[in-house]
């Protein structure tokens, strides 16, 4: 049986054909196990996105015994002034996929890594970049509205769009659309791509966050600079690190205001 699958790179740009080698189904793997093999499997092909403007390449990986994929994305571009994807003006305008590591690992400290492939920092031909897992998905948000496709749960789908929106806004991604969320086979939200987040506006869009699961709430309460710097120092500046503290707050101030005129039932779960 032929299975239909977009992958990591679907929102990369890259072309929905068959591996040039076929991957061997990793024995569920815990997350930790998946960036060991990454970081030390063999390289076995690559080949260049068709599509895409950061240029990603799809790696072929093996440790003779489990061959697998990856994304490889190298971008980092710095400008005073850059273009948003709706063409408006930013200051101090970055691309870089140190924010595809540093989103990982802030997603760790919240619990939420499992809504993100494993993701490393990788050297490949003298260049750094973002080493992303392959993963496996039925289809792309987008192409979910467009089919009017609904989610066989629709309370556990709205569940997991309420953490993305919450992350994305801690994060301010400046590039967030129906491309860069995919739906695993398990109809869990996939969230990609974060070269264009940890902005360092002082500001969220709290017309997006609605409600909050409980343990993130707590999570995003207990979350402190100094654990942010930890595990994401060599990614993130101190003033990006700062930026996310100050959206934290902003976050829980505004959950807990709507709690207070709604109630948490319709706030938390």
């Amino acid at each position: 049986m032929v299975r239909l699958a977009f992958a990591v790179a679907l929102v990369l740009g890259l072309a929905l054909s068959p591996p040039v080698s076929a991957q061997t189904e990793a024995p569920s793997l815990t997350r930790e196990q998946m960036a060991t093999f990454m970081a030390t499997a063999k390289i076995v092909s690559t080949r260049q996105a068709p599509k895409g403007v950061t240029r990603p390449l799809r790696m072929t990986l093996s440790d003779g015994v489990i061959t697998h994929d990856a994304v490889f994305q190298a971008v980092d571009e710095k400008k005073a002034v850059g273009r948003s994807p709706m063409g408006e003006a930013e200051v101090n305008f970055v691309d870089s996929w140190r924010y595809n590591v540093a989103a990982y690992r802030l997603a760790e400290l919240l619990d939420l890594a499992e809504m993100m492939p494993v993701t490393i920092e990788y050297r490949y031909r003298g260049k750094q970049g973002a080493l992303a897992w392959w993963m496996d998905a039925l289809m792309d948000e987008g192409e979910r509205l467009k089919k009017k496709v609904q989610p066989p749960d629709t309370a556990a789908w709205n569940d997991d769009m309420y953490r993305q929106r919450v992350f994305m806004e801690l994060v301010f991604d400046t590039d967030r659309n129906v491309g860069n969320v995919l739906i695993s086979p398990q109809w869990r939200v996939i969230m990609l791509d974060f070269t264009r987040a940890f902005r360092l506006w002082p500001t969220i869009r709290a017309g997006e966050l609605h409600r909050i699961d409980r343990r993130l709430l707590a999570r995003l309460q207990a979350l402190s600079a100094d654990a942010i710097t930890a595990s994401a120092k060599e990614f993130l500046t101190p003033g990006e690190v700062s930026a996310v503290m100050v959206r934290r707050d902003l976050i829980v101030t505004h959950y807990t205001e709507r709690v207070r005129q709604l109630g948490e039932a319709r706030v938390l779960y």
